[in-house]
C-alpha cells in the first residue's frame, strides 16, 4: 500500500511509524520571525533613550523629567502583560502580534509629533509626551506573551528551550543596533526622522509576519506531517485534547494557588531589576562614573547586547541538555542556577573592579548570564500550562517588568546614598534570590491536568 509523501504509516498496534519524508523545518522560520520581532520592540523601546538628549536640549526637560517619560513605558508594558496575554489565549497569537506591531509602531511615529498634538493643550508637554510612551508600552505588551504561546503550538517539547533563548536573542540584537542606528538616522535627518523610520520597519515586519505565520503549525501549507508528527511529539493527553484550540478556560484560582506559578513570577520580577539597570543606567554610569567619554560610553555601551546575543541561545541549549539528562524538573532549576550564580558573581565582581576595561567586559558578561538565565522562565511557562501560556506567560512579565520599573528608581536611590558600588551589589543581590525562589518551581506540575 503506498501512501503520499509527508505522511506516516501505522503499525500493527495502531501507534504511528516514522514518517516517510523528513520533516521540513518551518517551525525554524517562524522563530525566525519571532526573533525579528523581539529585536524591534527593543529598537523602538531604546530609541527615545538615544534621541533623549536632543529632547532635553530642544525642550529644556531636566534629568528628573525625562526619568518619568522612559519610565511610562515601562509602566504601560507591566500593566497590559496580561489581558494581552489572554488575549492569544482566547483570540489566537498570530492576529494579536499583527496588530501590536502596527499599534506601537503607529504611536512611535507619532513621538515625532507630540510637541503638536491636542494633548500639549489639555495636559502641557511633558504629559504629550508621557501619553504616547505609555501607549507604546501597552503596545508592545503583547509581544512576548503571545510569542511564547506560538512557542507552545509551534516547538516540541525538547527545543521549547532553545526556541525560547532564540527570541530573547532579539533583546540583545535590538539594543546592540539601536545606538548606532538612531544615532546616524539623528545625524543626517534629526531626532524626529529616527520615530518615523523605526514606525515604518514596524510595518513591514508586521505585513511579513502577517502574510508568513499561522497560530498553529497544522494551518501552514508548507509544513509537512513528519514535522507535525515531530512537533506533536511527547505532549500530554490534556494538550492533545486542546490542540487547535482557542477560547476555553483555566481557572485563575488554579493557577494561583500554584506554588510553581507562584516561585516563578517571584523569582522573574528579582532576575529582571538587575537586567533594567542595563536598559536605563548603563550608559550614564559609564559617562558619570566611569569617566568615558560620550562616543566610548556608546561603544562600550553596546557590550551587554552583545553577550547576550552570544549567551542567551547556550542557555536555551543547555535548559534542554539538563533536562534531557535529568528530568524537566531539575533540568531546568540547574539551568537557572548556573546562570544566576555566574551573572551574580559577575555583577559583583564588576561592580568591584577598579579597571574600566575589566569592570565593563565582567558586568557585560554578568548581563549575558542573566538572559542566559532568563530563556528558562519562558520555557517554564509553557511547561506548566501550554495552551495557556500567554496568560501565565503574561502574569510573569507583568511581576518582572514591575520589578523592572523599579530598578531605575532603586538604583537612583541606593546609589545616591550609598554609591553605585553597593547599587550593583543590590542587584547582584536580588539575582541571587530568583534563583533561590526556583526550589518553588516544579516545572513537571501541569496546570491543564487535574
Amino acid at each position: 500500500m503506498s501512501h503520499a509523501p509527508g505522511t506516516s504509516r501505522s503499525l500493527p498496534d495502531g501507534n504511528p511509524a516514522e514518517p516517510t519524508s523528513r520533516p521540513t523545518r518551518v517551525r525554524w522560520r517562524i522563530m525566525a520571525w519571532l526573533l525579528i520581532i523581539s529585536a524591534l520592540t527593543y529598537l523602538d523601546r531604546l530609541n527615545l533613550s538615544i534621541a533623549g538628549k536632543y529632547i532635553q536640549d530642544e525642550y529644556r526637560f531636566n534629568t528628573q523629567t525625562m526619568g518619568w517619560i522612559l519610565s511610562a513605558f515601562v509602566l504601560g508594558y507591566a500593566l497590559c502583560q496580561v489581558p494581552a496575554g489572554r488575549f492569544g489565549d482566547r483570540y489566537g497569537p498570530r492576529g494579536v502580534i499583527t496588530w501590536a506591531i502596527l499599534w506601537w509602531s503607529a504611536f512611535t511615529a507619532v513621538t515625532a509629533i507630540a510637541p503638536r498634538l491636542p494633548l500639549v493643550g489639555w495636559f502641557g508637554l511633558v504629559w504629550s509626551f508621557l501619553i504616547v510612551r505609555f501607549l507604546i508600552g501597552v503596545g508592545e505588551a503583547a509581544t512576548y506573551p503571545n510569542a511564547n504561546k506560538i512557542v507552545a503550538f509551534w516547538m516540541p517539547a525538547r527545543e521549547r528551550g532553545i526556541a525560547t533563548s532564540l527570541i530573547l536573542t532579539g533583546n540583545g540584537l535590538g539594543g546592540a543596533v539601536t545606538p548606532v542606528l538612531i544615532a546616524w538616522v539623528m545625524q543626517h535627518w534629526g531626532w524626529k526622522s529616527s520615530f518615523y523610520i523605526c514606525a515604518a520597519l514596524g510595518v513591514v515586519v508586521a505585513l511579513g509576519w502577517r502574510f508568513y505565520a499561522t497560530a498553529h503549525p497544522e494551518e501552514h501549507p508548507h509544513v509537512n506531517a513528519a514535522e507535525l508528527e515531530w512537533i506533536h511529539s511527547g505532549a500530554g493527553q490534556a494538550v492533545r485534547d486542546a490542540r487547535g484550540k482557542f477560547g476555553g478556560q483555566l481557572a485563575w484560582g488554579r493557577m494561583f494557588s500554584s506554588v510553581s506559578v507562584w516561585g516563578l513570577i517571584l523569582s522573574y520580577t528579582c532576575i529582571c531589576y538587575p537586567a533594567y539597570i542595563y536598559y536605563t543606567w548603563f550608559y550614564i554610569y559609564l559617562v558619570r562614573v566611569r569617566g568615558l567619554s560620550i562616543m566610548q560610553g556608546g561603544l562600550w555601551g553596546s557590550t551587554p547586547f552583545l553577550a547576550i546575543m552570544l549567551l542567551t541561545p547556550v542557555g536555551g541549549w543547555a535548559s534542554e541538555r539538563l533536562v534531557a539528562r535529568i528530568g524537566r524538573r531539575r533540568g531546568r532549576q540547574y539551568s537557572v542556577w548556573a546562570g544566576v550564580l555566574c551573572s551574580a558573581v559577575l555583577l559583583w565582581a564588576g561592580a568591584h573592579s577598579a579597571h574600566n576595561t575589566l569592570a565593563i567586559l565582567l558586568l557585560a558578561a554578568a548581563a549575558g548570564f542573566n538572559v542566559f538565565a532568563s530563556a528558562t522562565w519562558w520555557a517554564a511557562c509553557i511547561d506548566l500550562t501550554r495552551n495557556y501560556s500567554g496568560s501565565l506567560s503574561g502574569l510573569m512579565n507583568m511581576f518582572g517588568n514591575l520589578g523592572g520599573w523599579l530598578a531605575p528608581i532603586g538604583t537612583a536611590f541606593i546609589a545616591t546614598r550609598l554609591g553605585w558600588t553597593a547599587a550593583l551589589d543590590f542587584a547582584a543581590l536580588l539575582t541571587l534570590v530568583a534563583g533561590a525562589l526556583w526550589v518553588l518551581v516544579n516545572t513537571e506540575h501541569n496546570l491543564e491536568e487535574r
